[in-house]
């Protein structure tokens, strides 16, 4: 089945007729090379199925946004996506609006959505997108003979001198920290979950303090390398791909001590358009969609019928993206799942911690 063939039959089976009342959607994202894979995969095959226009915005963080709007009253964005443990916190304080699963399509098998699904990229308020990487990247011009390897060189300063590019906030720096400190993948959330475990994280941090340069944006940590500011940093795998093969920067991505983790599109409590923004949810989480994000961005697809369908990367029309997705088993070898349930209970206290220690000389 051809790709213009799978997505107008996603289209008849969502029921989307271009005489929905409601003529355009606002999406939140993430900007950048991410925004522009939802755009290519997502956006522009909608508005040619539906007739309804989507507008893109973006944010460092849709949930903080989305967070403001719906307590102000004032919600001018009908889809966000948003990391899982953000959407499994929102949904539990009434800012998001319910999906039901059923009225997301079936696999091209009869597969129903809720076991097409990968584990944990569907939740009560979310739809799962794609599965992401923290990882961390080097600039390869500046390690010649013996580059960084693992999670633990990243904090070896002594060997591979230079600024360490790092994002500000407690979520996935404090695990990858412990890593780098020896704790094995399947040990890091018993460990953070104690006050020596977070002591310890917090130590091994000082150990770079005075090398790291702060970015907040997805989009900062290849340009902090591009400029040489910075010569390795902590990064989204999708942004530093994007980079590396789509721009031809010398940069390498270091799969050791990764933290991967979904994200999906929510809708928040009281979006102007519900109708038109459940029909976006469900047509770009079905099959063919996540399976074609796949191939402008390397993060892995939510659904098991997607998997088969990811091609090469779009940009460049030659590189295989399976191998180069978070999910893909060689990348699996040293890898923490994020635990969400781990940053709903612990993600005010490990930031006011983490904003703290900043603070600190």
């Amino acid at each position: 089945m051809t790709t213009r063939t799978l997505l107008a039959t996603s289209a008849l089976a969502l029921g989307l007729a271009s005489g929905t009342a409601a003529q355009e959607i606002t999406v939140l994202g993430w900007g950048g090379a991410y925004t522009n894979s939802q755009v290519k995969a997502f956006h522009e095959p909608f508005t040619a199925a539906t007739g309804i226009r989507v507008i893109s915005v973006d944010a460092d963080n849709p949930a903080t946004p989305i967070k403001a709007m719906v307590e102000a009253n004032n919600v001018t964005v009908d889809v966000a996506s948003i990391e899982y443990a953000d959407a499994v916190r929102m949904c539990d304080e009434g800012l998001l609006e319910p999906i039901d699963p059923a009225s997301l399509p079936p696999a091209p098998d009869g597969t129903p959505a809720v076991d097409d699904f990968l584990p944990g990229t569907l939740t009560e308020c979310m739809a799962g997108t794609d599965v992401f990487a923290t990882i961390y990247a080097y600039d390869t011009t500046k390690f010649a003979g013996d580059p960084p390897a693992t999670i633990a060189d990243f904090f070896d300063l002594q060997r591979f001198p230079g600024k360490r590019g790092v994002r500000r906030g407690a979520k996935a720096t404090l695990e990858m920290a412990l890593m780098g400190d020896g704790v094995p993948a399947d040990q890091v959330y018993a460990v953070l979950g104690t006050p020596e475990g977070v002591d310890r994280a917090f130590a091994k941090l000082d150990t770079i303090k005075s090398e790291i340069v702060w970015w907040q944006a997805g989009s900062q940590p290849p340009q902090l390398l591009a400029d040489g500011e910075v010569v390795m940093t902590i990064a989204w795998n999708g942004r530093i791909f994007n980079a590396a093969v789509g721009e031809g920067k010398p940069f390498a991505i270091v799969w050791d001590g990764q933290v991967y983790e979904p994200e999906g599109y929510a809708m928040p409590r009281g979006t102007p358009n519900k109708d038109a923004a459940m029909q976006f949810i469900a047509f770009a989480t079905s099959t063919e969609p996540l399976a074609r994000a796949a191939e402008w961005i390397s993060y892995g697809p939510t659904r098991r019928s997607s998997a088969p369908l990811v091609g090469v990367f779009q940009i460049d029309g030659k590189t295989p993206m399976p191998p180069n997705l978070p999910t893909s088993p060689e990348n699996l070898t040293n890898a923490l799942f994020s635990s969400y349930e781990f940053w709903v209970d612990y993600d005010a206290e490990l930031n006011e911690r983490f904003n703290a220690w900043l603070l600190a000389n």
